[in-house]
């Protein structure tokens, strides 16, 4: 019996367009996340992991939209192939079955690294370009949640004795970002 040829696919922010990475590859069913790679909790991916079976195939446009580091990778397509799921990467044109050779697990491995390592490197540019900017005086940081107005209607209502959670979730803020907004004054 043929399994399944299962996709999934993520992209970084919601304004990226998640059609591009399997394009025109035959898929029964796809999963698409909208988060970022560094976060593990993605509503998407687990639902893939428990909707694969043994003989499906597993295809992923890159190793980095799956995992962004090396552990998490190796983890995960071990995870895959131990349960009987073939996993296909298509930019690096790699295909894991579980009953890989040295070579293959030396690719996961190696192809892994080097995404992993790109990433970093991306990660230094922007905090060093984030700094040059601050130097020239032309980077701002994100743009601000509240306007003081509405600092000043939240401050008064805190005051009055409305909570703080209440507060964050009417103003669409973590509560973190309400005590930022409280420390300053």
């Amino acid at each position: 019996m043929r399994g399944q040829r299962v996709g999934y696919v993520r992209v970084s922010t919601f304004d990226q367009n998640p059609d591009r990475q399997l394009e025109d590859v035959p898929l029964d069913h796809v999963f698409t996340d909208k988060a970022s790679g560094k976060d593990t909790q993605r509503p998407e991916l687990k639902a893939m992991l428990a909707f694969v079976r043994q003989g499906d195939t597993l295809v992923v446009h890159s190793m980095d939209r799956l995992a962004r580091n090396l552990d998490d990778l190796r983890r995960t397509v071990h995870g895959l192939t131990s349960r009987g799921i073939r996993v296909e990467f298509i930019k690096e044109h790699l295909v894991f079955t579980g009953q890989d050779s040295p070579m293959a697990n030396l690719m996961l491995s190696v192809m892994g690294a080097f995404a992993e390592f790109e990433r970093a490197l991306i990660r230094e540019r922007q905090r060093e370009g984030i700094a040059l900017a601050k130097q020239r005086g032309v980077y701002r940081g994100r743009k601000k949640s509240l306007s003081d107005e509405q600092v000043k209607q939240m401050r008064v209502r805190i005051d009055a004795g409305e909570t703080k959670a209440a507060l964050a979730r009417e103003f669409c803020i973590s509560r973190e970002t309400l005590y930022q907004y409280l420390k300053r004054g």
